[in-house]
């Protein structure tokens, strides 16, 4: 399947169209909301393992319906060194399935789904990874895309 295009603002108000990584592993990340203990750890995760996404001319996009501003407020707290983009009104997480019912504390509601999919360099979702474990996924991409290679 196709990774569905979106053209969306990161943190610093700039624009990133999936369009443009086109010959690149695109790692593009759902996560339910900025400063969380799970989603700030996904992230840093990321962050952490940079460079071997950049050895494996990976790119790594997040989204959630944040913000930009607190997307930026985000990112500069934690030093994250990828776009994360804003999807306020969720229109990309509801094309990628990554918009539903959740449960907490006993309560329904719907948002953001913890789910990944990663993209082969030619736009083809070639792995999606449904709610995510934050404390290993970093890890578990770079082994997957060294296979997929």
């Amino acid at each position: 399947m196709n990774a569905p295009l979106f053209s969306l603002l990161d943190q610093n108000g700039k624009h990133h169209a999936l369009a443009a990584y086109t010959g690149s592993w695109v790692v593009v990340y759902f996560y339910p909301k900025d400063n969380t203990p799970g989603c700030t750890k996904e992230a840093c995760g990321f962050r952490d393992r940079g460079a071997e996404y950049t050895k494996r001319g990976i790119v790594v996009l997040g989204i959630s319906k944040d913000s930009v501003a607190s997307h930026k407020k985000f990112a500069d707290k934690y030093h994250l060194t990828f776009p994360i983009l804003s999807d306020e009104d969720h229109a990309v997480a509801e094309a990628y399935g990554a918009w539903g019912v959740k449960k907490f504390m006993g309560r329904e509601f719907t948002g953001v789904l913890r789910n990944t999919y990663l993209i082969h360099p030619n736009g083809e979702i070639v792995k999606s990874y449904i709610g995510v474990n934050p404390l290993v996924h970093a890890a578990e991409i770079v082994h997957d895309t060294d296979v997929l290679q």
